[in-house]
């Protein structure tokens, strides 16, 4: 098996390019990360471009429905070797990476899809830690994910593993109402299936809710919208669902879905406001503009 190593990076990287291709490996390719503030690893389980879901905002290009492929385990431990080998060296960081953002934040279980789908998902877990802890890496294990296989035994047994590797869940809850739902994910989901699969998550990792709000043919998000998303986090707060917070967030690239035309990102003041509200909701609140 031929690795090609990270310098075929032609440029350097920022927080506008996710490009997967960047360092044409299978798995594994690095980012700079506006939430995690710094350079992620990230895994992409769906090199196929499939999802369960179809999030309007998605920049995944050519998005299908389906599921993670077969894993090649083999490569993806030898892609990972490489790659944090040579991000680890000063070279890579001062070559590629802005001058505030070099350090390596996370090991990030992100990419072209639902990473759960994966039917090895406990196993890719065995291989990611392995090759951390060889490195004795101190970073967070962030899995990316909309929640949808939490209930799998094989997916709840990586998310054990995750959780006694430094590891944390950003699950994905952008509207909690099925309309809003259908609309913003492309999916059918009740708010009930939806807080359980929060509830799951937060139970067996340390968790936090990420949150991506865009205005909609020029409009704001509907109050009702608003007022349920709230309710439902003070439901969580109430029945005390140990997660660490909210993660909000808004557009940062174009998206690559049909919707796109209709997208258009909220003003700073807008998602300060809601993040205020989130707060007096009992959550600590981390906002990307």
């Amino acid at each position: 098996m031929s690795i090609h190593t990270p310098d075929s990076v032609s440029h350097q990287l920022s927080t506008s390019n996710h490009d997967r291709n960047a360092v044409n490996m299978t798995y594994v390719y690095p980012v700079i990360s506006r939430r995690a503030g710094g350079v992620s690893i990230g895994i992409n389980l769906n090199p196929n471009n499939a999802c369960n879901w179809r999030c309007a905002y998605c920049q995944v290009p050519n998005l299908v429905r389906g599921v993670a492929p077969e894993i090649d385990l083999d490569c993806l431990g030898s892609e990972l070797q490489v790659m944090l080998d040579d991000v680890l060296h000063a070279d890579f960081m001062a070559r590629r990476v802005p001058e505030d953002c070099r350090r390596l934040c996370d090991v990030a279980i992100s990419g072209n899809g639902e990473p759960t789908s994966c039917r090895a998902f406990d196993a890719v877990l065995a291989v990611i830690t392995k090759q951390m802890n060889s490195r004795g890496l101190n970073i967070p294990l962030r899995l990316i994910t909309n929640g949808s296989y939490i209930h799998k035994a094989h997916v709840q047994a990586g998310m054990r593993t995750m959780s006694s590797n430094h590891g944390e869940v950003w699950i994905k809850v952008d509207s909690v109402t099925d309309e809003g739902i259908q609309r913003i994910n492309g999916i059918k989901l009740d708010e009930q299936r939806l807080r359980q699969q929060v509830e799951v998550a937060a139970h067996l990792c340390p968790t936090w809710i990420q949150t991506c709000m865009v205005a909609w043919d020029g409009q704001l998000p509907a109050a009702e919208e608003v007022s349920a998303y709230l309710q439902f986090l003070t439901r969580l707060k109430q029945e005390h669902v140990p997660l660490r917070g909210v993660m909000l967030y808004g557009l940062a690239r174009p998206s690559l879905q049909q919707e796109a035309s209709q997208l258009t990102a909220l003003g700073s003041e807008w998602m300060e406001d809601m993040a205020v509200q989130i707060r007096q909701c009992g959550y600590d609140v981390t906002l990307s503009v």
